[in-house]
């Protein structure tokens, strides 16, 4: 499953922000919220701070631009390079080096006071990498740290079924697009998705399509993989509580050892 998540976000670097509205705000809006939260958990400040599935940095920017000091991490070199150059664009100082979330063997910093796993990126991995990333993931934490994930909320998508989103439309006449998502549900808890966006330009319309696939990860077996990983105090933020677009996990790496 590895290389069908590479190719996806390879493909998927160069248009990613073109999923938001406005990219630049939802950064500040989730680094707002993530601010909040963490500032409940951790009362001094900077924080030592690993993301583990940046993507094009969407979450590491927002916590380097609130003086954390941060490393971030994607299986995509495309989508590092990506998040790279848009941190030197905003003069922020950010490690970025590229590593599977089931190893992290390339980051070869640890003792970190936070490490987070967003945007749904966990339900990529089948249940046996899904073991490996929280462990690979509890390796890099110090004792008492937090590790903090976000997934679609499947235990309702598994009941449900959806077949598709609701188109999104963005931007004005004549700088337009359309951002919609196809799901073929391919077994009781596995889809493939289909994100269409479709961009209006001086020359008329173009539509990029991007194929991956995604397991229904329930909130029972992602909290049972994380105890099982060596976490403790593991709760759930639902979206209308934490103001985040996604359900939260949050969970505390135990100070006695596995």
């Amino acid at each position: 499953m590895a290389e069908k998540i590479h190719d996806f976000y390879e493909s998927l670097a160069d248009y990613y922000h073109l999923i938001f509205e406005d990219w630049d705000r939802a950064i500040e809006r989730q680094a707002m919220i993530l601010g909040e939260l963490l500032s409940t958990q951790f009362p001094s400040h900077p924080l030592k701070i690993l993301d583990c599935a940046c993507g094009i940095g969407t979450q590491a920017i927002g916590f380097a631009a609130m003086g954390h000091s941060v490393t971030a991490s994607d299986l995509s070199s495309a989508a590092v390079d990506r998040a790279r150059k848009e941190a030197r664009q905003r003069g922020l100082s950010i490690a970025f080096h590229v590593s599977n979330l089931t190893s992290l063997k390339e980051i070869a910093d640890s003792e970190f006071d936070l490490a987070v796993a967003l945007d749904n990126a966990l339900p990529h991995l089948s249940a046996g990498e899904l073991r490996q990333a929280a462990s690979a993931i509890a390796s890099k934490l110090k004792r008492g740290g937090v590790f903090i994930a976000s997934i679609r909320d499947y235990d309702k998508i598994v009941l449900e079924k959806p077949q598709a989103q609701v188109p999104a439309f963005y931007g004005t006449d004549p700088n337009r697009r359309i951002v919609h998502q196809v799901w073929d549900w391919v077994a009781e808890d596995r889809y493939v998705l289909h994100l269409c966006i479709t961009v209006q330009s001086d020359r008329g319309w173009t539509a990029h399509h991007f194929v991956s696939e995604y397991r229904c990860l329930l909130r029972d077996e992602l909290s049972s993989v994380l105890r099982d990983a060596g976490f403790t105090d593991i709760r759930w933020l639902m979206a209308a509580e934490s103001g985040f677009y996604q359900p939260l996990v949050l969970a505390t790496l135990s100070s006695c050892g596995r």
